[in-house]
């Protein structure tokens, strides 16, 4: 069973990888043309960063995931670092700071401190025991570190990965027996300082305001929801067919990056888009799986862990498209043209398969065990 899943998972994530070049060449064949004079110049620059991340994929699928347990702390320390540095010299884009330019190429500390925390707040969990019920002898301990990150992306400002850092953390504290009235209360309290806190910053405030206004008021949150908008509408059941995107042509704003999932709903309609979203739940769904059948508490809180970050981000961006929620800057997973995020989501998938790896080793020394 366990081996089926992972080749099941490795297809499934190829598939939308797949996909995602695809949307990406379509989404920017038209800006490419016209600002680099090559229509498959951002495709190409997507295309290395695919062929990276799958290298990560296969690497992180061959490291014994009991090594994180071990470095955890000392890697999150070393992001938190990171974080810090970001925050006091990045450069700021659209108003945020969240990518240390590194010469060669950018990253985004921000997408690494997601995994390198769930690595440590595993642990910590594994550490604690039944301990975590205590809010002083057990629950606490996680829960300062998840602020320590959380509130250093927020500060970029980054909210909306500040709150896939919050949300999946405590949906992993929830599934490893912490009590739901520390939970609600740590959040509670979370909500009110964080909320003070994205007021502070324009580029937040602005975006909240606005998304409150469209609700409450008149007019769209901001004009690439109201162009996404217009995309998913056009594409009716089927869509229009691939390469035949009308909003692509400069009508949407940056389409093949955090938007895509508008060009998904144009050119593959309706069926396309829920057929998608059926993926990433499923992806979910395996994950589960593997985190049930892991060696230890380590891998079953790190795979679910690591399976929930996918899936929330997935159902954030399409929220934001459809005008939903706030805009953010969470990517579709493994269709966004990008390079921090699909590098380090497929890390993330090499690492659950790796569980899965050890799980399949240990039912078969099992076994064997059994027959003699």
């Amino acid at each position: 069973m366990i081996k089926n899943a992972s080749k099941i998972l490795l297809s499934l994530v190829a598939a939308l990888i797949t996909l995602g070049l695809i949307l990406v060449l379509s989404a920017s064949s038209t800006y490419s043309a016209l600002k680099f004079d090559s229509f498959a110049s951002l495709f190409n620059n997507h295309l290395v960063k695919v062929f990276i991340a799958v290298a990560a994929m296969i690497v992180f699928a061959k490291i014994p995931y009991q090594k994180y347990q071990i470095y955890s702390k000392k890697l999150t320390i070393i992001i938190i670092v990171a974080l810090f540095f970001t925050f006091l010299m990045a450069a700021k884009v659209k108003g945020a700071g969240r990518w240390i330019n590194l010469y060669l190429f950018t990253i985004q500390p921000s997408e690494i401190a997601k995994i390198i925390l769930m690595m440590h707040l595993a642990n910590l969990i594994v550490k604690k025991g039944e301990l975590i019920k205590d809010f002083n002898q057990g629950f606490k301990y996680p829960v300062i570190w998840i602020f320590m990150v959380a509130g250093l992306v927020l500060v970029q400002p980054n909210l909306s990965t500040s709150i896939v850092i919050v949300v999946t953390s405590f949906t992993v504290l929830f599934v490893s027996g912490a009590r739901i009235k520390h939970i609600f209360g740590t959040l509670g309290v979370a909500a009110l300082f964080g909320g003070s806190a994205m007021m502070i910053f324009p580029h937040s405030r602005g975006r909240i305001l606005t998304y409150l206004n469209s609700l409450f008021g008149e007019g769209e949150i901001n004009i690439q929801v109201a162009q996404a908008k217009i995309a998913l509408g056009s594409g009716g059941l089927s869509g229009l067919g691939v390469g035949h995107s009308r909003q692509s042509d400069l009508f949407l704003p940056e389409a093949y990056g955090d938007f895509i999932f508008s060009i998904l709903g144009e050119e593959l309609g309706f069926a396309g888009a829920f057929g998608v979203l059926l993926v990433y739940l499923t992806i979910f769904f395996i994950g589960i799986v593997i985190a049930k059948k892991a060696v230890d508490d380590y891998g079953q809180l790190l795979a679910f862990g690591l399976a929930f970050n996918i899936i929330i981000s997935a159902f954030i961006n399409a929220g934001v498209v459809i005008g939903m929620l706030p805009t953010t800057g969470i990517t579709l997973p493994f269709i966004s043209y990008g390079g921090t995020s699909i590098t380090f989501l497929c890390a993330s998938v090499g690492i659950i398969l790796n569980i899965a790896k050890q799980s399949r080793v240990q039912q078969s020394e099992t076994a064997v065990v059994i027959d003699e």
